[in-house]
């Protein structure tokens, strides 16, 4: 009898700190700037695109190399230009991200709320 009674008291008592502790914290917005859905989806667009533009550009260096080091052998010549050809579609890419998500928001009627 004591353990239930004892058990009854302390549930009721965290049932009442419960709304002192709700009233007092105010729990900022993670996101930032970022209000609704299609902000979000900008948001991700620009990061993405800047990742892929970066590893774009590290594709074009790497492509460089590839070249370099061919020694005349037409083989890996042609691996080293397919390499700078995706690279480059990769940039491109990456740097329209935003504006393909604008594009395909448009399409299928997705209020973007742009800046």
């Amino acid at each position: 009898m004591n353990k239930k009674f004892a058990s009854l008291v302390m549930l009721l008592g965290l049932f009442s700190l419960i709304s002192l502790v709700s009233a007092q914290v105010q729990i900022p917005n993670p996101l930032g700037g970022v209000n609704n859905f299609g902000q979000l989806l900008l948001k991700i667009a620009d990061g993405v695109g800047v990742l892929i533009a970066s590893l774009g550009t590290i594709m074009i260096i790497w492509a460089g190399i590839l070249y370099l080091t061919s020694a005349g052998s037409t083989e890996r010549m042609t691996k080293a230009k397919t390499a700078l050809f995706y690279a480059i579609i990769g940039i491109a890419i990456g740097i329209s991200a935003r504006i393909i998500v604008i594009i395909i928001g448009s399409i299928i009627g997705v209020n973007l709320n742009l800046p």
